[in-house]
């Protein structure tokens, strides 16, 4: 089947999240199983033209785009997706909407920048000639390309039989402008296609937009799904998602294991597998070291890899984390930034416990493979999770995470029982302190138990979220929708 998939990043170009992953993972998932697969995004100034070559496309080195209120230019340049066969990346290069320092921000023009990239990938096929059998759309960046396929290019006979499909990866970005917007792009005569109550209330939605007029819709587990058609996570947007019932799957997200994998990545010193981990104590202890701790081989290491946000759980941690330093012989490292309020409480607890407590501000790759490698438990306790991949990468590292059961994490850790030895990692049901409290304790306790504690490890890396058990189901709604 022809697929394209359309998304504002795709790792390792352009990333700020699990989106740019599970982009590039399924695009090479697809590749593999011989399907003629694509991926447009936009072409960020940011993005490393030495790293990634990108080579001009002749059909379309100069396109010109009317948005209503102002014509852009843009190119459309190809590079090779990095460890795959062949499959090519293409780039919208408009230097005058996606040449700036962030990929997102508050800009005032950030509804004709994603607009305009639903616009160029319908004229870079036109251009190319081909027809793709499914659009595969993903978050509210792209929530317009199906409505100005029903509407401006209805008329062209090469999108006749394309069918579109729109993946939810967090509900609570939404892409909502003033109805202004629609002067900038385009849409000004197509207002009654928007939804009107939120027309009446001055605004417009482009994740809803993209709910109501694409042909099918999936979110990224199978328990969030259920979630979203809920007032608790439906972020307004439940009475649409109940409506569309029927055309909504929920599908975890797949993990590449060429990326994330102790047996061979690249980025951490000592490799090791689930029948030799002689590996995973060096790199902890590598990784004490990194963060100048003072704490034994035998001390329990919590790591954490997150943005600093509420959504994450952070803001459970500031009555438990001190009592548990105090109290216990074990470490804590921490990679992320995100909320002042979150990453000046871990910077105190940095100064307060400073032979127990580490902490990098940012984001750096390489660091967070190590965390995965070097820390023994992980902490996630999202207050909603759409589905997460942390705690599928610290399966596979033998890092048993301590998770909420919420979204994804309820569908990929399951409660460990040291009587019968089933489960793979730690889990509380309500957003409470009490209760996760409650659930590292339990952790520390297994922890003493080193027999419970390597039976734990081994149910975690014998768990399989590759591409290969995900795959198929996308392929599936494909198919389902071309015939």
């Amino acid at each position: 089947m022809k697929i394209c998939l359309v998304s504002s990043e795709v790792a390792p170009l352009a990333k700020t999240g699990g989106l740019a992953d599970v982009v590039a993972g399924l695009g090479r998932y697809l590749e593999s199983n011989g399907h003629d697969v694509r991926i447009f995004m936009p072409l960020y100034g940011r993005i490393s033209r030495d790293e990634f070559p990108f080579e001009t496309v002749d059909a379309a080195t100069s396109v010109t785009l009317d948005l209503g209120k102002e014509k852009f230019e843009f190119a459309l340049r190809r590079t090779k997706l990095p460890n795959s066969e062949s499959l090519p990346v293409y780039g919208i290069d408009c230097p005058q909407l996606f040449h700036r320092e962030e990929l997102y921000g508050s800009y005032a023009d950030e509804h004709v920048r994603f607009g305009l990239l639903n616009r160029a990938v319908l004229e870079s096929c036109q251009r190319l000639q081909w027809a793709p059998d499914v659009f595969h759309l993903n978050d509210w960046h792209t929530g317009l390309l199906p409505l100005y396929l029903k509407t401006l290019y209805a008329w062209d006979d090469l999108f006749r039989h394309a069918k579109t499909l729109l993946t939810i990866h967090n509900i609570g970005y939404q892409g909502t402008f003033p109805t202004d917007a629609l002067a900038d792009l385009g849409l000004e005569k197509y207002a009654t296609l928007f939804h009107q109550g939120d027309y009446r209330d001055g605004f417009v939605n482009f994740l809803k937009t993209g709910m109501i007029y694409s042909d099918w819709l999936t979110t990224v587990s199978e328990t969030y799904a259920k979630e979203i058609q809920t007032s608790d996570y439906g972020m307004g947007l439940e009475d649409v998602l109940v409506q569309r019932a029927g055309a909504l799957t929920g599908i975890v997200n797949g993990v590449d294991y060429g990326d994330w994998n102790p047996e061979i990545d690249p980025l951490i010193r000592h490799h090791y597998t689930a029948d030799d981990l002689t590996g995973k104590p060096k790199n902890k202890a590598e990784l004490i070291k990194a963060f100048e701790l003072e704490i034994d081989a035998n001390a329990p290491l919590f790591g954490s890899v997150s943005r600093l946000t509420g959504q994450k759980g952070f803001e459970l941690l500031p009555d438990i984390l001190p009592i548990l330093l105090r109290q216990e012989n074990m470490g804590l490292v921490i990679l992320g930034s995100g909320e002042e309020k979150y990453e000046k409480y871990f910077q105190w607890l940095r100064d307060k416990f400073p032979t127990k407590v580490g902490i990098f501000r940012g984001y750096n790759n390489e660091l967070a493979h190590k965390i995965e490698a070097g820390a023994d438990m992980f902490l996630m306790p999202s207050r909603y999770e759409p589905c997460g991949l942390n705690q599928m990468y610290s399966l596979k590292y033998g890092t048993a995470p301590i998770v909420r059961r919420t979204g994804g994490l309820a569908d990929t850790v399951v409660p460990f029982n040291p009587r019968t030895g089933e489960g793979t990692g730690f889990v509380f049901e309500r957003f409470d302190v009490d209760e996760l409290h409650r659930e590292m304790r339990r952790a520390l306790e297994v922890w003493q138990d080193r027999n419970a504690w390597a039976r734990l490890v081994q149910n975690g890396m014998a768990q399989d979220f590759s591409w290969q058990r995900q795959g198929p189901r996308y392929e599936n709604l494909y198919s389902g929708l071309h015939a």
